[in-house]
């Protein structure tokens, strides 16, 4: 077990991982928490929106928070359409952010959820340009299996509405993404407890992404440590292979042969 578990990495792209925890770096009350909360979590991707990337100001710039040997995996945030998402993708990439690119394509300003249509075609023109896709969308098998189709090097569905801390609502159907498509599924969004993050590992997820949950905490750089500590006990986990369910009682230790015989 200890080999397999010393040759499990996570590899997307031209990248190869041993944290399976992504992280975000919006809602911080201070940016000077960022490096201190990515070091306790052990995260090595780190996604930060474009609109925050702002080189002629280094104080308020994100990226001179993210510590360099760490994966840039800029967002479309913002994007309403596939166009968009694009441009800002291309605009990145022009920043020096890297090939890495998440997209997110969202219209509706009630629930924020992503416009999987318009996500769809974003991927096949920036996967087609060379860029390293992770496209974020609401779980549905067959958009999930059109993205993979369109060169996503992962699927990111998401675990409920962005910045809800509600958890895994959306398990069954994430449970169906992890057994058919042929790509590392991360679930992204919605995830507020570090047992939730555990539970998404026992599933079989790649990785789990995690932002407001970290970030709204009391202690953010012991909640970072917590959620690391998580992914990395339900991969373990799942490769531990957990026992069968059963519907009635088993007893653990033979019945008979004491005391009465």
């Amino acid at each position: 077990m200890e080999t397999t578990l010393s040759q499990d990495l996570l590899k997307i792209g031209d990248k190869v991982l041993t944290s399976r925890l992504f992280l975000g770096t919006g809602k911080f009350s201070n940016n000077k928490l960022i490096p201190e909360v990515i070091k306790a979590s052990g995260s090595q991707v780190v996604t930060v929106a474009l609109r925050r990337v702002d080189p002629e100001h280094k104080e308020e710039n994100i990226v001179e928070y993210i510590p360099k040997d760490c994966t840039l995996m800029p967002n479309t945030s913002g994007a309403r359409t596939a166009d968009e998402a694009v441009r800002i993708a291309r605009l990145a990439r022009a920043a020096g952010c890297g090939d890495w690119i998440k997209i997110e394509v969202i219209s509706d300003n009630r629930h924020l959820l992503p416009d999987n249509i318009e996500t769809i075609k974003a991927t096949e023109i920036l996967a087609a340009e060379g860029f390293v896709v992770l496209p974020y969308m609401s779980p549905d098998l067959m958009v999930a299996k059109r993205l993979a189709e369109a060169g996503a090097a992962a699927v990111m569905p998401l675990g409920a509405p962005i910045g809800t801390n509600r958890g895994l609502r959306t398990k069954e159907l994430v449970r169906i993404l992890i057994e058919e498509i042929p790509l590392p599924i991360i679930v992204d969004a919605g995830i507020g407890r570090p047992s939730e993050a555990a539970e998404a590992m026992e599933m079989g997820a790649a990785a789990v992404l995690v932002n407001t949950a970290v970030a709204t905490a009391a202690n953010p750089v012991v909640m970072a440590e917590a959620f690391g500590l998580a992914v990395a006990a339900g991969r373990k986990a799942f490769l531990a292979g957990p026992g069968a369910i059963q519907d009635y009682a088993v007893a653990s230790s033979p019945l008979t042969g004491f005391l009465r015989e």
